[in-house]
């Protein structure tokens, strides 16, 4: 079989010899034109009024467009019709579109969006959470509250309770290519546009919208992307509408691609969280009930803030069993960029959020936060598991009745963290590290050590659930070649060769034979997007079914044929009988007797039933798991901090290609730990991002990788029926850099007595800070 082997990336070559081609290297016609939005310079004010004449008469310009310019629809948000693409008299942010420019190269365009005159009667603007919440500025009429239990209760009964709350700021994309399109006007009024962009299908249905067209006349391709995470899932709309529109407007092919400082003042980030919390719990540590409250900072316009929300309430459990919980989630309306997908879809701000429950716990208790961890942990799903030691690390003073549940009343059927943290903490040796580390720290006055193991289980599924669907269209030729094509964008995380992978295994084939195609609305239509961790799942079970469709055919013809019931496809061949034909001549013989050797395959993600306004049901099909150990030391005189060794173990399943699912996870840790540590968005008191490059937002870089990085995957077969049994990989492990910051928090905390409140990210500002306060 060619799934579950270790294959390269199947552009791996291209990639690092510069042939990779991306939109940007598309070549286009002689006659192509570029085009740059001019930005408003205030974070919320009327328009009262727009010069354009010096931006008109710049050289190289074509055409400049307003928004009364419009052809027909002007929006270009996901759902809600909330954001044009230029604004309408008002604006809303900093950075906000407000007219397009049409010029002959990319440098004219983006000189001549700087030479407008705008006045503005400028307003009030709410910028941070404290003051949306003072104005009621909000979405939706009130906060979403979901419940089990009667939390209240629970925590006055309680032996021991805590107040708390801790702040986590947003988080840049920084994908390598930025938002990028090209339009080219076909005959007859067709539009073809190439965009960078993890959702065709949106692109197809907003172009189509602002050209005054059905959707039918739009098609949108796109091969690969230089990085997504989730800020390609809704932020190419502007760019593509503009250059199907400029297209439209001249008859000339239009691209327009942002520059790094434009992507990051235009285009939207991770949500900002503060997550307010209220606990009681035992001696042991065993949580009884929890009431949280989640402030998301959501920006100026709704785009996916609503789900992305919801995603953070169903992760408020974490890994553990809460028999009481009430969380509440407010979403704030504010004059900044609007904030977006991104990796996890606001599953870590809510697990980050149970792990600093978990761990002020633990402080307060004088325990070792894993224990309390532990202690919490829902029941495995197979019979008890025991730790190094041999005892057992199932909570056996858990109730049987409801034990399962998370507070949204979905059964947890396949946990398994409590084996899968017994073997990190043998591997990883944690217990005598952490006595080592308590040595180191009573020993040294200035650096000081931390250790911390987080779990992580992430639910897995689109939470609206008509999304959970993928088409594919596969081809087999004379030759035996394959042709694939469905309905998933590349983006660098190896969709394209997992999927080729199935494809291979399904007609027994070398993996060579399959050529997959850029993803392609007229191809496989109405696709959903590339994200939620759905792309391997969804396409691949889509392709699988068209592959066994055309197998099928094929398998049948062979018996009628040669009169046999024996017809088996393996290692290249097919055996029919006692007789051995290559696949090229099996599918040349099916050809010659009109076998049909095309089909559609089509998936629709089973069991999953949600009732978003009541808080109850089964929002995902399964959950990943995974654990990490992240070892670091602090300077305690600066708040300069480094990892110094992290260990993970990852539940990926029956992993497709191992290799490049460990890869998956190593980079997804240090996505996690960059947004809990260094990536810092800053913005001034009248709304302009002060950290728009990466001079002045630090990404982490290969120097802040540590020194010693062991990532191992769990290796037990997904109990749900899965492609070959296998587990979403692309945003779970990004909550394992949580564990980064409770390892910084375990340092700060061997300054002092006092609990390091500290919040992310755990800037050396911020550390140094924490440890001040803990030796106050």
């Amino acid at each position: 079989m060619s799934v579950a082997k270790s294959l390269p990336h199947d552009a791996a070559p291209l990639h690092v010899t510069g042939q990779a081609r991306y939109v940007d290297d598309i070549p286009v016609p002689a006659n192509c034109l570029h085009l740059a939005f001019g930005l408003s310079t205030i974070a919320h004010g009327d328009i009262t009024g727009l010069d354009l004449t010096a931006v008109r008469a710049a050289p190289g310009v074509v055409a400049v467009l307003a928004a009364d310019d419009l052809p027909f629809e002007n929006d270009v948000s996901p759902a809600a019709n909330d954001e044009p693409m230029l604004a309408t008299g008002r604006v809303h942010y900093v950075g906000q579109p407000v007219f397009l420019v049409i010029a002959k190269t990319h440098l004219a365009a983006r000189k001549a969006a700087r030479l407008a005159k705008i006045e503005y009667n400028e307003k009030p603007a709410i910028l941070t959470i404290d003051q949306a919440i003072a104005a009621n500025s909000r979405f939706e009429d009130g906060p979403v509250i979901w419940s089990k239990g009667d939390a209240g209760d629970a925590i006055g009964g309680a032996t021991r309770t805590l107040r708390g709350a801790i702040e986590m700021g947003g988080q840049e994309h920084f994908y390598l290519e930025s938002q990028a399109a090209l339009a080219l006007p076909q005959e007859d009024g067709d539009m073809l546009v190439h965009s960078s962009t993890q959702h065709p299908t949106e692109i197809q249905h907003k172009v189509a919208h602002a050209l005054g067209v059905a959707m039918n006349a739009v098609r949108v391709e796109i091969r690969r992307m230089g990085g997504g995470f989730g800020g390609k899932e809704s932020q190419g709309n502007a760019l593509a509408v503009a250059c199907a529109v400029g297209a439209r407007e001249t008859g000339c092919p239009c691209k327009m691609r942002y520059d790094r400082d434009d992507d990051m003042i235009i285009t939207g980030k991770r949500h900002d969280f503060r997550i307010e919390y209220h606990v009681g719990f035992d001696d042991e540590g065993r949580i009884e009930g929890v009431e949280f409250t989640q402030y998301a900072r959501c920006g100026w316009a709704l785009d996916l803030s609503i789900p992305v929300a919801d995603r953070a309430m169903l992760h408020a459990d974490n890994a553990y069993f809460l028999p009481a919980a009430r969380i509440e989630s407010h979403r704030l309306k504010t004059n900044t960029q609007s904030a977006t997908a991104y990796r996890g879809f606001g599953g870590p701000q809510g697990i980050v959020g149970i792990e600093r429950v978990v761990d002020h716990i633990a402080h307060d208790l004088g325990r070792d936060p894993l224990d309390v961890r532990r202690v919490n942990y829902y029941r495995e799903a197979q019979d008890d598991v025991s730790d190094a030691s041999g005892g057992s690390i199932v909570n056996k003073e858990k109730p049987d009745a409801g034990q399962q549940t998370t507070p949204y009343h979905m059964p947890v059927e396949d946990f398994v963290l409590n084996g899968i943290s017994a073997a990190l903490v043998e591997t990883s040796h944690y217990h005598a590290r952490r006595a080592a580390i308590a040595d180191w720290n009573a020993g040294s006055e200035i650096l000081k050590k931390g250790i911390a193991l987080t779990p992580v289980k992430f639910g897995i599924s689109f939470t609206l659930t008509h999304l959970n669907q993928a088409g594919a269209l596969v081809h087999v030729y004379q030759d035996g070649s394959i042709h694939l094509n469905h309905g998933g964008t590349e983006m660098g995380q190896g969709l394209f060769q997992k999927v080729a992978q199935v494809a291979a295994t399904s007609f027994g084939v070398d993996v060579g034979l399959v050529k997959i195609t850029a993803t392609d609305t007229a191809k496989v239509p109405n696709t959903s997007a590339t994200a939620a961790s759905s792309g391997s799942d969804l396409n691949g079970m889509a392709v699988k079914a068209a592959c066994d469709t055309i197998r099928g055919r094929m398998a049948e013809f062979l018996r009628a044929h040669f009169s046999t019931e024996k017809v088996i496809f393996a290692n290249g061949q097919v055996q029919v009988a006692d007789m051995t034909i290559s696949f090229s001549q099996a599918a040349k013989l099916a050809y010659e007797n009109r076998i049909s050797l095309s089909a559609t395959g089509f998936y629709k993600t089973p069991k999953i039933e949600w009732d978003r306004a009541a808080g109850r049901g089964r929002p995902f099909l399964y959950f990943s798991y995974g654990a990490a150990v992240t070892e670091c030391v602090i300077d305690t005189l600066t708040g300069e901090n480094r990892i110094l060794r992290v260990d993970i173990l990852h539940d990926a399943g029956t992993s497709l290609n191992p290799i490049l699912d460990i890869g998956q996870v190593e980079g997804a840790y240090v996505q996690g730990a960059g947004w809990l540590t260094t990536e810092e968005l800053v913005w001034d008191d009248r709304g302009n991002l002060r950290t728009h490059a990466p001079s002045t937002y630090k990404i982490p870089a290969c120097s802040d990788r540590p020194d010693i990085f062991n990532v191992a995957l769990w290796g037990a077969k997904n109990r749900e029926d899965t492609i070959y049994r296998s587990k979403a990989v692309g945003e779970p492990p990004f909550v394992l850099g949580t564990s980064a910051f409770m390892a910084l928090s375990d340092a700060i905390g061997a300054c002092g007595t006092a609990y390091p409140e500290l919040n992310a990210p755990a800037t050396a500002e911020t550390v140094l800070a924490a440890v001040n306060r803990v030796r106050a």
